[in-house]
């Protein structure tokens, strides 16, 4: 079931698809906020705690506005839109709540922090947009993250991976796009959070 996102700020909720999502008349833009995603348990914990790192990102997606690629690999941004916090911090804290939920490591922060930590989850956010197809439908939301696990105790490289998730939109309303990225980054986060553990569960405390 797919789960209702918290709307930061309301005003005048606008359904716009893309023929109208480059104009605003809203003084203020609506404002989003993905929902943390839903993990199980990851069985017997690590002695070992880890830092996520804010992920890098081009200019472009390292900001607070909603990203679309529309046909003939036309970008741009939904008027009247935007993300609760720049998408890279938005995605940072997400990751750092999805591998504390789920137990698998004796702490999980976000880096920099005061607390130190055995591993350290470099990150490079490499799509994070609505993707229209030239038939007028409604998009689909691409989420692409590589992931560098570092053993922060020795210096060296443990594990380099990549994750990416799409999600079609129910319809070409704004809602219904915020959703798809809702579901498509949920499964990006998933994802990363189970390599990670898996790539650190054969190092020695």
């Amino acid at each position: 079931m797919m789960r209702r996102l918290a709307v930061i700020l309301l005003s005048g909720v606008c359904a716009a698809c893309v023929g109208s999502a480059f104009q605003s008349g809203a003084e203020a833009p609506d404002r989003y906020r993905l929902s943390a995603p839903h993990v199980a348990a990851a069985g017997a914990r690590l002695p070992l705690a880890v830092s996520v790192a804010r992920p890098r990102a081009a200019s472009s997606l390292d900001t607070e506005r909603i990203a679309i690629v529309a046909p003939g690999s036309v970008f741009d941004y939904y008027a009247g839109a935007r993300w609760a916090d720049p998408a890279p911090q938005m995605l940072q804290q997400l990751l750092v709540s999805a591998l504390a939920a789920d137990g698998g490591f004796a702490a999980a922060v976000a880096a920099p922090s005061r607390v130190p930590t055995d591993l350290m989850l470099d990150l490079e956010l490499r799509h994070f947009e609505a993707v229209y197809a030239g038939d007028g439908g409604p998009p689909k939301a691409v989420v692409s993250l590589q992931g560098t696990l570092v053993d922060s105790r020795r210096g060296v490289r443990v594990a380099t991976f990549e994750s990416e998730a799409e999600a079609l939109a129910s319809s070409n309303t704004r809602s219904a796009v915020v959703e798809a990225f809702d579901r498509a980054a949920d499964r990006a986060i998933i994802d990363v959070a189970s390599r990670t553990r898996a790539a650190a569960a054969g190092l020695r405390p």
